[in-house]
């Protein structure tokens, strides 16, 4: 867990000015959620949970050190420890607010960026950091792939941290000299309230399409939790891609100021692009001043994240000009992003892509295709415990722009994998060719090897992720890697 080495001691009546004032004067010194992190002087939050409530773990919290806990009602029943108690009904909503107060209200020191989208988000925040840091900034950058505070990186567990470990990693932002930080906010994260109480200087939005419908139940709301970062709590500014309606949805809504960018559409009065050749485009702001520059990343989908994140870090306090300037030392946006269209090997091009739905799929396909002389042939599978519906449009989608489908496990997590992969093969027309192989590995492998030096081979679904959960059973699996292993055994096959 990323903490600050040093926190300014609050009393417990200034983070809860309503608690039991024998217990005003506790002083605090940090804040968790995980009895496992508990630190001497910390509040313990003892939330209600999906299986257990964490009560459970407040009287090991109390050994641990923890000088205070607050729960709710049915909590404190569970808490036998002789510890100062604050019980609130509302305690999961106000988790982020109190952490804050015990750390100082550390957002309030930076330029804040938040992305949030279906697809697109871990690159256009990694796009967001690159341009900071050519700028000279000291960058905080949260996220799916990792959580990068101050120099110290550690695997991403959640695309959006739990509330109180976010405002300790902003705190030790602020301590370290940051000036600005980058997060993707997913829409689970905006509907449980795990970026209270920050209010970001800058949101972007790149898309919205089929996903998590396993959470949301249905489409449009979906897009609520989305469109709820474009609200007055949550961001100052914020600029939104127009190419859907989806976009045209949110700056139609108008609750903050909202700039609208528009990627394949000229308007004057809004961000757009001209001047487009291969990855190179000029990025056009509504007062007609310009910026030159290139992606280094393949795909029509990756000039409209490059394009987002230039004009979302001059939204925030940059020129136009200054950013021009620090992009040309750098060679454009140019930046790699671990397991997003990450190409692993060539004769056959093999790529490794976070693609896990249907739109993500098209666009991945559609950025190979044209540069593909053989087949392009798709590994995927689709994660269990997750949203049943999109599985065969992601067949049908491959079927469309790919030659050849080769249905594997993802993440099976409780569900049958047999049965996911059902799910896919269902979507699979007549007479296209494909291919089940269970094993994620041997498919990954025994593609590479039969493969013709001309095709490309795009492994979908996983990206960066290093663990495959299996009923709960965690089996080291990188793509990566695997794929590696695989052009290495082609070679010495041949």
């Amino acid at each position: 867990m990323i903490r600050p080495q040093h926190v300014s001691p609050v009393s417990l009546g200034q983070v809860v000015p309503d608690c039991d004032p024998q217990y005003a004067d506790i002083l605090l010194t940090g804040a968790t959620a995980d009895n496992r992190h508990v630190l001497p002087g910390d509040l313990f939050f003892a939330l209600p949970g999906q299986h257990v409530h964490g009560a459970r773990y407040g009287d090991a919290a109390a050994a641990a050190g923890a000088h205070a806990i607050i729960t709710d009602p049915a909590g404190a029943e569970l808490i036998s420890a002789d510890i100062p108690l604050v019980i609130d009904p509302h305690v999961t909503a106000n988790v982020g607010k109190l952490a804050a107060v015990i750390y100082g209200n550390p957002a309030q020191h930076l330029t804040t960026y938040a992305v949030t989208g279906t697809n697109g988000k871990t690159t256009t925040a990694f796009m967001i950091d690159h341009i900071l840091r050519a700028l000279g900034e000291t960058t905080g950058l949260i996220g799916t792939v990792s959580v990068q505070i101050a120099g110290v990186e550690v695997p991403a567990t959640l695309t959006t941290p739990q509330p109180a470990d976010l405002q300790a990693m902003l705190a030790t932002l602020v301590e370290q000299g940051g000036t600005s930080l980058v997060m993707e906010v997913s829409s689970h994260a905006i509907a449980q309230g795990r970026i209270d109480p920050v209010q970001y200087t800058v949101a972007g939005f790149t898309n919205l399409t089929q996903d998590h419908l396993d959470f949301h139940h249905t489409l449009v709301e979906y897009f609520e939790a989305k469109a709820e970062l474009f609200t007055e709590k949550y961001a100052k500014t914020g600029v939104v891609i127009t190419d859907s309606e989806w976009g045209r949805r949110i700056v139609g809504r108008d609750r903050i100021h909202l700039e609208a960018l528009y990627i394949n559409e000229i308007n004057a009065d809004a961000w757009h692009l001209t001047d487009r050749d291969g990855q190179a485009f000029t990025l056009v702001a509504p007062n007609g001043e310009r910026v030159h520059t290139t992606s280094s990343l393949s795909g029509e989908f990756n000039i409209a994240n490059a394009a987002l994140a230039v004009a979302m870090v001059a939204c925030g306090g940059h020129s136009l000009e200054s950013i021009e300037r620090a992009l040309q030392q750098t060679g454009g946006v140019n930046t790699i992003v671990p397991g997003r269209m990450e190409i692993i090997g060539q004769e056959p091009r093999v790529v490794v892509d976070f693609a896990h739905n249907e739109d993500a799929l098209a666009k991945a396909m559609t950025a190979l295709r044209s540069s593909t002389s053989g087949k392009l042939i798709v590994i995927t599978g689709s994660a269990g415990d997750r949203d049943v519906s999109k599985r065969p449009a992601m067949a049908r989608v491959v079927a469309e722009l790919a030659d050849v489908l080769i249905v594997t496990d993802d993440d099976p997590h409780s569900e049958d994998p047999a049965q996911i992969r059902q799910d896919l093969i269902a979507g699979i027309p007549d007479g296209f060719t494909w291919q089940e192989i269970p094993d994620r590995r041997t498919a990954i492998v025994e593609t590479i090897v039969g493969a013709q030096p001309a095709d490309t081979i795009l492994i979908a679904g996983r990206g960066h992720e290093r663990f495959q959960d299996v009923n709960g059973t965690l089996i080291e699996i990188d793509d990566r890697e695997v794929a590696r292993a695989g052009l290495s055994q082609r070679k010495a096959s041949r």
